[in-house]
C-alpha cells in the first residue's frame, strides 16, 4: 500500500454522549482525517465502562456535545455484549487502516476481538495465512494505536500484559511523549511514532474578561485525581494569604474527599470554592474568563491539553513542569513552572502570583496556541504508519533503517542531482533535462542505494527539538527573527548558513517536513527547487532525508524536469532566495497538485509588499492565492488569520519605499 490516494479509515474510540477529553480527541480526529480527504467511519460504544471500572458520570450532563458530532459514527460496540465486537470488527475487514483510541488496558480484550476479527494485525495464526511466518503482517487493515496513557496513573494487577498483548499484535503504535514512547517499546511495541497531542479544545471562543481588582483568581479545572496535585496546590496556597481558589470538576474517591477537606482549613475558608460535577461546553468560557490563572500542579502526566485551553482563554498558567506541560508554558513569561511534588516551590510561586502587577504581566504575554498546524502534523504522522509497509524479518535479522532508497544531492548545473524518484522512469533516448537526469538515474543509483543504507544522520532531531514559534506558514517582517532563526539552526547542530533569511525560510519547512511528513525512517521524497544559496537540501541531509536538489534555469518546473508520475512526491520546496512571486505561484501550486502525494506538503516563500514592488503580494493578493490553493485541493498548514495578518499590516505601515518588498511570507500547504 502506498499513501497516493485517499484512505478508507475507521477509528475505534469513545465519541458523544461519552464525555473528557479523549472522546472529544477522537471526535476531532474523525473531523481531520475526513478533511484530509480520507473515507472515515468512527466506530464507537452504546455502552462502555461498568461503574466499578469508572465510577464517575460517563455521558455529558444535559447531553450537549463537547466538540462537533462526527456525521459518519456507528455506536456498534457494547462492553456488555463480546459478540459485538467480533460483528463489528468483521465489518472492518475492507478498510485501509483501523486506528485504535486506546484508554484503559480493560478495554484490551474488546480491542484485541475486534481486530482478530477485522483480519488485522501483526500475529498470525497459521490457519489464516499459511506458510507466512508467525510474525508477520496478515494481509488485513492495517493497525494504529493511539495511546493516550500506556498505562494508566492508578496502574492494576494484569495490566502491563494486557498492553503487551495489544502492542504485540499491531503494526504501530502512536503516543505523545518521549516518556510514553520508551515504555511502549518496553512493553514490545512494534514501531512508535511520538507526535504532539494536537489541540482539541472545547468551550468555544473566549468571552470578554470582566474588571478585577481584587486578589488573582485560581483555576484548578477537571476531574480530581490524586495524580492531578489539587491538594498540594491548597496546601500551598494556604500558607500565602491573598489569591483565591476554584475547583471546578468531578471528585473522584478519596482525592475528592481530600480537597473538600482542605476547603474546610480555617486558612483557606472564604479563599477556595469547591464545585463539583462535570464541567460541560457551555460553561468553560466563562469560567475561564472570571479567573486570572490557570493551575495544573498535577504530581505526574503524560500530555494534556489544559495549558493549551488556558492560553487559548488568555490565562497563564501555573503548571509542574511534567509530560507536555513545559514545551507549552514559558516560564517567567506567560506563566510559572514548578517541580513536581514541591510544595515550597508552589509556595513560592504563588507569592509571586500574589502580586497583581506580576499576574497581569505574565497574562500580557500570553498567546493563542496554533489550533491548526499542530493537527496537520498528526493527521500527516497517521497517514505515515497507516502506509508504510513494514519489512518481514526474521527475529535474527539486522536493523534495516535508513536504507529506503532516495534522492542524494551530487552534480552541479541543471538537475543537481535526481536519483530514484518514485515513479519517473528511466529515460535511455531523448535529449533535454529529463533524458540526463534519467541517464543519471541509471547510472548511479545502486551507489546512491549502498550510500544511503550505509548512511546515519550527522544530527539527531526529532518533533520534540522544534519549538512552537516555529511556524510552518509566518512571515518575516523583522531581521532580529531571522538572526533568531540562524543561531537556533546552529544550535541543533545544523550546517552554517550566512543569510539569516534563507535560515528563517528553511528553518519552518525543515520542521513542517518533520513533523508532518516524517514516517520515522526519514524516507519522504523530497525535491528541493530552492536553489544552492537555500540550506534547506544540506539541513535534510544532516538530519537523514535525501532529497533530490534542482537548481533550475529557465520556466521549467521540477514535476517537468523530473518527468515525475502522478501523486509521486512528498514534498516540494521552493524557498527564499528561489521561491515563488506573484507571477509564478499559481503555476507551482498547479504542478504541486497533481506530484504531491496525499498529505504531501508544498513549501514556498513570497515576497510581501506594495503592488509597486515588482513580485510582491499584498494582504489581499495573499487571501486570493490561499483561495487557489484551497481549489486545487490544498490545506493551509498554520493560521494567517490573526498574528500574521496583523503582523502583515504592521509590516507595510513602517514601510518607507514604495518599490521594495517589506516582508516575506512562509507557505506551507498541505494536499488533501
Amino acid at each position: 500500500m502506498t499513501p497516493i490516494a485517499a484512505l478508507k479509515v475507521a477509528v475505534v474510540g469513545p465519541t458523544h454522549p461519552y464525555k473528557g477529553g479523549v472522546a472529544a480527541h477522537t471526535t476531532s480526529l474523525a473531523h481531520e482525517l475526513a478533511e484530509a480527504g480520507h473515507d472515515v467511519t468512527l466506530v464507537s460504544w452504546s455502552h462502555l465502562y461498568p461503574s466499578k471500572l469508572y465510577p464517575g458520570e460517563q455521558a455529558v450532563p444535559g447531553g450537549a456535545p463537547d466538540v462537533e458530532p462526527f456525521p459518519r459514527t456507528v455506536r456498534a460496540l457494547s462492553w456488555a455484549r463480546p459478540d459485538t465486537w467480533v460483528r463489528a470488527g468483521r465489518r472492518l475487514r475492507g478498510f485501509d487502516v483501523v486506528v485504535v483510541v486506546h484508554v484503559i488496558p480493560a478495554v484490551v480484550p474488546a480491542h484485541l476481538a475486534l481486530l482478530r476479527a477485522a483480519g488485522a494485525g501483526r500475529r498470525a495464526t497459521s490457519a489464516a495465512l499459511g506458510t507466512r511466518r508467525p510474525g508477520t503482517r496478515r494481509p488485513g487493515p492495517r493497525t494504529v494505536v493511539i495511546a493516550h496513557n500506556v498505562l494508566p496513573h492508578e496502574t492494576h494487577l494484569g495490566d502491563r500484559e494486557l498492553m503487551q498483548q495489544l502492542f504485540e499484535r499491531v503494526d504501530a503504535v502512536l503516543v505523545h511523549s518521549d516518556e510514553q514512547a520508551r515504555l511502549a517499546h518496553e512493553l514490545h511495541a512494534p514501531r512508535v511514532s511520538v507526535t504532539d497531542l494536537p489541540p482539541h479544545l472545547p468551550g468555544g471562543a473566549p468571552v470578554e474578561r470582566t474588571t478585577h481588582d481584587g486578589p488573582p483568581r485560581l483555576l484548578a479545572l477537571g476531574m480530581v485525581r490524586d495524580y492531578k496535585g489539587v491538594d498540594l496546590l491548597m496546601e500551598a496556597l494556604a500558607q500565602v494569604p491573598g489569591p483565591t481558589l476554584t475547583v471546578a470538576g468531578e471528585m473522584w474517591g478519596s482525592s475528592g474527599e481530600r480537597v473538600k477537606e482542605l476547603a474546610q482549613d480555617p486558612r483557606l475558608r472564604g479563599r477556595v470554592e469547591v464545585h463539583g460535577g462535570y464541567v460541560p461546553a457551555d460553561r468553560l468560557a466563562p469560567l475561564l474568563a472570571s479567573h486570572d490563572v490557570l493551575a495544573l500542579t498535577y504530581r505526574s502526566a503524560t500530555a494534556s491539553q489544559n495549558a493549551l485551553l488556558g492560553r487559548q482563554h488568555g490565562l497563564p498558567v501555573l503548571a509542574s513542569d511534567v509530560g507536555t506541560f513545559g514545551s507549552q508554558v514559558r516560564h517567567g513569561v506567560d506563566g510559572l513552572l514548578v517541580p513536581p511534588n514541591d510544595k515550597d516551590a508552589l509556595v513560592e510561586a504563588l507569592r509571586r502570583l500574589a502580586d497583581r502587577d506580576y499576574t497581569e504581566q505574565l497574562r500580557a504575554a500570553v498567546r493563542p496556541p496554533d489550533l491548526s498546524g499542530p493537527w496537520a502534523n498528526y493527521v500527516g504522522t497517521i497517514e505515515a504508519l497507516a502506509a508504510v509497509e513494514p519489512a518481514e524479518t526474521d527475529d535474527n535479522d539486522t536493523d534495516t533503517r535508513g536504507t529506503d532508497t532516495r534522492g542524494t544531492g551530487t552534480g552541479t548545473a541543471g538537475a543537481r542531482a535526481s536519483t530514484d524518484v518514485p515513479g519517473s522512469g528511466d529515460h535511455t533516448g531523448g535529449t533535454g533535462p529529463a533524458a540526463v537526469v534519467g541517464h543519471l538515474r541509471h547510472r548511479v543509483s545502486s551507489a546512491v542505494r549502498g550510500l544511503v543504507a550505509a548512511s546515519r544522520p550527522e544530527v539527531e532531531l526529532g518533533r520534540a527539538d522544534l519549538p512552537d514559534w516555529i511556524h510552518p506558514s509566518d512571515i518575516l517582517a523583522d531581521g532580529h527573527d531571522a538572526d533568531e532563526a540562524k543561531a537556533f539552526a546552529r544550535s541543533l547542530g545544523l550546517p552554517r548558513c550566512s543569510d539569516g533569511i534563507a535560515a528563517w525560510a528553511a528553518l519552518g519547512a525543515l520542521a513542517a517536513i518533520v513533523r508532518v511528513r516524517d514516517d520515522g525512517r526519514r524516507s519522504a521524497v523530497i525535491v528541493d527547487e530552492s536553489g544552492a544559496r537555500s540550506p534547506l537540501s544540506r539541513w535534510a541531509r544532516a538530519i537523514g532525508f535525501a532529497p533530490v536538489e534542482l537548481e533550475l534555469t529557465g520556466h521549467r518546473s521540477s514535476v517537468e524536469v523530473l518527468d515525475v508520475d502522478t501523486a509521486s512526491l512528498d514534498v516540494i520546496v521552493r524557498l527564499h532566495p528561489g521561491g515563488c512571486d506573484a507571477d509564478d505561484v499559481d503555476e507551482a501550486m498547479s504542478q504541486a497538485s497533481w506530484a504531491l502525494k496525499s498529505g504531501g506538503l508544498l513549501c514556498t516563500t513570497l515576497p510581501i509588499g506594495p503592488g509597486s514592488a515588482e513580485g510582491a503580494l499584498g494582504p489581499a493578493d495573499v487571501r486570493a492565492v490561499l483561495a487557489r490553493a484551497h481549489d486545487l485541493g490544498f490545506v493551509l498548514v498554520g493560521d494567517l488569520d490573526g498574528d500574521i495578518t496583523g503582523r502583515m499590516r504592521q509590516a507595510s505601515g513602517t514601510s518607507t519605499r514604495a518599490d521594495t518588498a517589506y516582508g516575506l511570507l512562509r507557505l506551507t500547504l498541505r494536499r488533501r
